[in-house]
């Protein structure tokens, strides 16, 4: 798979030393609340998985899975499906959605809405990776590991086809992999 990849943009060390950062902010952001962790499959769930695993807050976890993308996945519709929603109450919880990547904003602004509307008592996000030069809708994300710029990546729950998202490291894939 490494000889899939052009180049490294971050390395595994600098995703180490970004998800402790990110933890610590979050932990004290809701010192002494309850957390609801929500993270958008199937990308979110390495990054996740490592964030939840450097918390020290109360929190409790729960996936949704909705996607603008279609079955290969390199660009967005522009039309988010919800494809499984979430299993437990939120109403009247602290709600931090955990997402791979901010593209142009249409799922995120998409899942933040149906957040709000099964009665979260607040909603912020968590990404990282951040593509502003993707942006549609206009959404920021509460906490974020890095912008990158406008290339395909992959590695670190993102994938291509299904594949490469065991990756240590967030990577750019080559165009004569998934150009043809």
């Amino acid at each position: 798979m490494d000889e899939d990849v052009s180049r490294v943009l971050v390395n595994a060390n600098e995703i180490k030393d970004r998800v402790a950062e990110l933890a610590e902010e979050i932990d004290r952001d809701y010192l002494g609340q309850k957390l609801l962790l929500v993270g958008v499959l199937r990308g979110a769930f390495v990054f996740l998985a490592d964030i939840a695993k450097k918390l020290k807050g109360r929190f409790i976890f729960d996936f949704i899975s909705a996607s603008s993308y279609g079955p290969v996945g390199t660009e967005s519709s522009g039309s988010v499906k919800l494809l499984k929603g979430i299993t437990d109450p939120v109403d009247g919880l602290d709600v931090l959605v955990v997402d791979d990547i901010l593209d142009t904003g249409a799922t995120l602004s998409f899942v933040t809405g149906y957040m709000r509307s099964k009665g979260a008592k607040s909603v912020k996000i968590c990404t990282l990776l951040n593509k502003p030069d993707r942006r549609k809708v206009p959404i920021n994300a509460d906490y974020l590991g890095f912008t990158i710029p406008d290339e395909f990546v992959v590695g670190y729950g993102l994938g291509y086809n299904g594949e490469y998202r065991n990756l240590p490291y967030v990577g750019v894939l080559k165009d004569s992999v998934w150009k043809s």
